[in-house]
């Protein structure tokens, strides 16, 4: 994907006040429309996608821009030209939290994954927040029972990277995540640790730390930190 429309992979806080600056800063002197999917949380039900879309409504409202939700929960939805359609004239689209293989096999090869797309390649920024940064790079895994793949599993618009968002606390909820997640990470892709409240801002290969926390590279033995305003380089 060629465009020089800004991409955020973000450790978690979509929406929330403590990551207004970052959404700002993205929307900023694009078209005032906020595209909200919150499909990666589809399984969990409506009350958590209403949780989403209240919440995406609110930062919209401290923005001052237009919220609008695309609201694909199957594949059948996110076929549909209706909701594509919606994605259209976008400044800032979003990917929220959930669970990040059923986001990626959800939008691949969809109409809405087209229209997104097309909306970034024409100038919308690009956001993903913890299953959404997953989804948005080379791997996005099914988290409970840890299946790993040296294939390409998620949508891939930030290719040769792999994300583990909520870094600072994902290893005391999955202690073994970092072991494995390193041995299934090709040698010619780099693994990222994005902390919460943390975005690493840029694309698709020259990135800015913005936020509360860190950017971990992570390899074998070495965990090298970029602190927020820190730059750094993916493959």
């Amino acid at each position: 994907m060629s465009t020089t429309a800004p991409i955020a992979l973000v450790g978690s806080g979509e929406y929330l006040p403590v990551m207004t600056d970052i959404e700002r800063a993205l929307i900023d002197g694009r078209p005032p429309k906020y595209v909200q999917l919150a499909t990666a949380a589809a399984p969990e039900g409506d009350e958590s996608l209403g949780r989403w879309h209240a919440l995406g409504r609110a930062q919209a409202e401290r923005l001052g821009v237009e919220q609008v939700v695309v609201d694909v929960r199957t594949r059948a939805d996110a076929d549909r030209a209706e909701l594509a359609a919606l994605v259209e004239g976008a400044g800032l689209v979003y990917l929220s939290g959930g669970n990040p293989a059923y986001l990626a096999d959800t939008l691949r090869d969809t109409a809405v994954w087209r229209a997104i797309v097309d909306a970034h390649e024409a100038g919308a920024a690009l956001a993903g927040c913890s299953a959404g940064a997953m989804a948005l790079s080379d791997w996005a895994p099914r988290m409970r029972d840890l299946v790993h793949t040296n294939q390409p599993t998620g949508l891939g618009v930030v290719s040769k990277v792999r994300v583990i968002p909520h870094f600072d606390k994902m290893l005391g909820w999955m202690p073994d995540m970092l072991r494995n997640a390193l041995l299934h990470t090709p040698s010619d892709s780099v693994l990222l640790g994005i902390d919460e409240d943390t975005a690493l801002v840029g694309g698709p290969h020259e990135w800015t730390v913005r936020g509360r926390q860190s950017v971990w590279v992570l390899s074998e033995g070495s965990r090298v930190e970029y602190a927020a305003g820190a730059t750094l380089t993916t493959p």
